[in-house]
């Protein structure tokens, strides 16, 4: 049964989509761009955002009975793949054994001029 995951600690959502959705011991954790929702502001600098990106997604994880080693599955979209080094020095304090699956994109352009976004998906 599809049940609905909303922290509010984590931003909420900028379109029609949940922050995640739990089905059968799998959750999906939508892209989460890098904005403190207690300020409602974006961090600064591609070490920052992938911290804030990683920790709404941790809040998320948490609100539903995850944590980040239950991630089977990441995202990573740059605004610049020349941030990669520095996205993956920040992701690896995140994840320190038995790393998730992973892909990392360049694309064109990501909302409000964030330079990361990141999803997850979880598997208890």
């Amino acid at each position: 049964m599809k049940k609905i995951i909303a922290s509010p600690n984590a931003p909420k959502a900028v379109g029609p989509y949940s922050q995640a959705v739990e089905n059968n011991g799998t959750i999906y954790v939508s892209g989460q761009l890098p904005i403190d929702a207690s300020t409602g502001k974006m961090a600064e600098g591609i070490e920052e955002q992938t911290r804030q990106a990683l920790t709404n997604i941790g809040y998320i994880l948490r609100e539903a009975g995850y944590d980040y080693a239950d991630v089977a599955k990441v995202t990573v979209l740059l605004d610049d793949i020349g941030d990669f080094v520095a996205m993956n020095g920040v992701y690896a304090t995140f994840f320190t054994e038995q790393m998730p699956a992973r892909v990392c994109y360049e694309v064109a352009k990501l909302p409000m001029g964030a330079k990361v976004e990141i999803d997850a998906i979880a598997v208890k």
